[in-house]
């Protein structure tokens, strides 16, 4: 396995009510990964704004933050996203929106954009701090998928740069696979020994993925294996909200094609009602 570094970090930077949270969110994560930060503002330059930010940024100059001030007008989307690969960006933070009068949050309609187009690794937040929040458990998919390996390697450089305490690997198992349908309790017996077999099936898989990780990301990280039967993203998203994870991180899609818009993909369900605060690997 090859493990992807993040050597620098963008963040869309609108002088919001936010703009503050949103900066030290992005300026701790700049230190923790030694990553070049690089603010992007869709709109004129001014040595008002440029002013308000290296203001706000100054109470990181003891942690020789890394920073660049990047202007550009333009459609937002397109903006972004040429800005990202442009400058090489590994990490792109963008900030969730709060459903009114309920406690759930979505991606608003340009975030939602850049996540489907982004090149590169995105992490949504939903809602940044001034004062850091410890990150102490994250949740990873552990699906059988040609980017899981890589994910989950990930997952643990990511844990191992923000002082996490456990790892959980979270197996979704489509429900049809257990497709016995259940009437007497010889019918139960039968689910339950079949779901036992892929769940032990599961575990070993992962455990494989999980014996080549590096022990420098590993030491000292709780690991749990969770099996989960249901419809994948949702039941990944509902596992996260349950256990109050931290953080949630999800192999990017392989593709999006027009049908994923119509009939959602995992990452739409996760994307729809965010359960904390997500990671999208690519």
């Amino acid at each position: 396995m090859s493990l992807k570094h993040f050597d620098s970090i963008g963040i869309g930077v609108a002088f919001s009510p936010n703009l503050k949270a949103n900066l030290f969110e992005a300026a701790r994560l700049s230190v923790f990964f030694k990553a070049k930060l690089f603010l992007i503002h869709v709109g004129e330059a001014s040595e008002e704004k440029a002013k308000t930010l290296h203001s706000t940024l100054k109470i990181f100059e003891k942690d020789n933050i890394d920073y660049e001030l990047v202007f550009k007008t333009g459609n937002p989307v397109d903006v972004i996203l040429s800005i990202s690969e442009e400058n090489n960006i590994d990490l792109l933070i963008l900030g969730a929106v709060q459903r009114e009068r309920i406690l759930k949050y979505y991606v608003g309609s340009i975030a939602r954009k850049i996540t489907r187009q982004a090149k590169c690794s995105v992490l949504l937040l939903i809602k940044p701090s001034i004062d850091r929040i410890p990150c102490d458990h994250i949740v990873v998919n552990g699906l059988k998928d040609p980017k899981t390996e890589q994910t989950i390697l990930s997952a643990f450089y990511v844990a191992k740069k923000l002082k996490a305490n456990t790892v959980t690997i979270v197996e979704e198992i489509n429900q049809d696979e257990v497709s016995v349908k259940v009437n007497d309790d010889k019918s139960l017996r039968k689910v339950t020994i079949l779901k036992e077999r892929i769940e032990h099936r599961e575990n070993s898989r992962v455990k494989d993925v999980i014996s080549h990780i590096p022990e420098k990301y590993a030491k000292d990280i709780a690991i749990k294996l969770q099996p989960i039967f249901g419809k994948k993203g949702y039941s990944i998203g509902h596992y996260a909200q349950i256990s109050r994870a931290d953080l949630l991180i999800m192999n990017a899609p392989s593709k999006m094609t027009f049908w994923d818009r119509l009939f959602p993909h995992d990452i739409e369900h996760i994307l729809t009602e965010l359960p904390t605060d997500v990671l999208i690997l690519q």
